[in-house]
């Protein structure tokens, strides 16, 4: 997703920096999760048992509020992984495509299609960075129109999912791809802006010159008081991109064409939970090591 740029340098000399604008996915740029977003499909379509989904969704309910154990977190990862493992790849990207536009369009915050607009105009690239993988934030990403993605990679092999993921840009992960990028895309970093919601995203945040705390959660706004980051209030959602899915859309008819949307559906949804439940057993194993 990324546009080829030209630059006014003189013959030999470097080419001057440029400025990004980073912008974290769940609750900063949609009003809810990825994963939540493209639940309903996932439920109604009949892929699963009634029984089966919302023991799942219990599972990980629990697990998210923290109240889950070492042993159920390890638990909920294996039955994340085994929902993933054996997706065609190929498959989910073309149904996830093609759902998109129903499942995020109306949950966008107008605030922040208003920012990536501005950041345009001001001839700044727009990175959504998100800890959900590829195959989901990509659509999501030029929905609004944004030029980058960062986002986890699943492991794949033979075309399929393996359950397993290659690379989690969660926490400090997140900011070590912003700074990956910058030296691929010559941002110069303390030019840039970064926007999100979550305390989990500090170091995203100190990675730029320009740290923006979005409707904050109780930690992020304690910490963006104490680093004097500039606080936003998004409120106002905007149904985006009417009409752009159609073409897409019409190819899914008919009953079989019903069943692999569904398929698309419960396949972002289950890597968008693998990848937050890997990531936060992860973060309880380091915590338990330092203790």
């Amino acid at each position: 997703m990324s546009h080829g740029h030209t630059s006014s340098a003189p013959p030999g000399a470097a080419a001057p920096a440029r400025a990004a604008a980073f912008f974290d996915l769940d609750k900063t740029v949609i009003a809810t999760s990825a994963a939540s977003a493209f639940a309903r499909p996932f439920l109604t379509g009949g892929l699963l048992s009634r029984r089966a989904m919302l023991r799942s969704a219990g599972a990980q309910l629990a697990f998210l509020l923290g109240s889950a154990t070492e042993g159920r977190t390890e638990r909920v990862r294996a039955q994340l992984s085994a929902m993933v493992a054996g997706w065609d790849v190929e498959r989910v990207s073309a149904i996830v495509a093609a759902s998109v536009q129903d499942a995020i369009g109306p949950v966008v915050y107008a605030e922040a299609l208003d920012l990536v607009a501005e950041h345009h105009a001001a001839g700044r690239d727009v990175v959504v960075v998100s800890a959900s993988s590829a195959e989901l934030v990509r659509p999501i990403a030029e929905l609004i129109g944004a030029d980058e993605v960062i986002a986890s990679r699943m492991g794949v092999a033979d075309g399929r999912y393996t359950g397993e993921i290659a690379f989690y840009a969660y926490g400090p992960a997140k900011a070590e791809a912003m700074r990956e990028l910058a030296r691929e895309r010559g941002y110069d970093l303390a030019a840039s802006s970064a926007y999100s919601d979550s305390a989990t995203d500090a170091p995203m945040l100190a990675a730029v010159g320009h740290p923006y705390v979005v409707n904050p959660d109780r930690a992020l706004r304690r910490l963006a008081e104490a680093e004097g980051w500039t606080p936003l209030v998004f409120r106002r959602h905007v149904a985006v991109g009417a009409g752009r899915r159609r073409a897409a859309l019409r190819q899914l008819t008919g009953a079989a064409a019903r069943d692999r949307l569904v398929v698309g559906a419960a396949a972002a949804l289950a890597l968008a939970l693998v990848a937050a439940a890997w990531g936060r057993d992860r973060y309880r194993r380091r915590v338990a090591a330092a203790t």
